[in-house]
């Protein structure tokens, strides 16, 4: 099977200010792993693509709930649970779910005036929670570790590369 290529459309042009930087690649990149998810037949999207059981549905929906812990304040019981779609999980259900999140991450940003202030994780007993500076920082670095795993896993099943 020889690959299909998408044309990679580069990092966006974001604003003047950090927080237009920081929101924007973010914003990129999730579009960048919705659009990995998106479109293929159910049973692909749920195939596991590598031994540790790690779909393309599955990173949606971990980082679904990365976002809800991280900018939205919601408690996570079972972190590995997360990689793994639900029985009654769809494409259609686990990408909705993740472009609601997502909407509703980016009110909350926008609300954000001093990234030096702490982010909106839940607090946990003696550790108090980062700065929105940092928060943004990692959500970009998480959600493009997946978007690197899910373009692989695409190719594996279809060969679409690219964004």
């Amino acid at each position: 099977m020889s690959p299909r290529r998408n044309l990679d459309t580069g990092p966006p042009s974001t604003g003047p200010g950090e927080k237009d930087v920081l929101a924007g690649l973010l914003d990129y990149l999730r579009a960048s792993v919705a659009a990995k998810a998106a479109g293929l037949p159910e049973r692909q999207a749920r195939a596991p693509g590598v031994p540790s059981g790690t779909s393309l549905l599955g990173l949606v929906r971990h980082l679904t709930y990365v976002e809800r812990y991280w900018l939205l304040g919601r408690e996570v019981a079972n972190w590995q649970a997360t990689f793994h779609p639900a029985p009654g999980d769809t494409a259609e259900t686990v990408l909705a779910a993740y472009r609601q999140t997502t909407a509703a991450a980016n009110e909350q940003i926008a609300s954000w005036h001093d990234l030096a202030e702490p982010g909106p994780r839940p607090v946990k007993r003696g550790s108090p929670a980062p700065s929105r500076r940092w928060t943004l920082a990692h959500l970009i670095e998480e959600t493009a570790r997946h978007a690197g795993h899910a373009d692989i896993l695409r190719e594996l099943v279809d060969g679409t590369t690219g964004r």
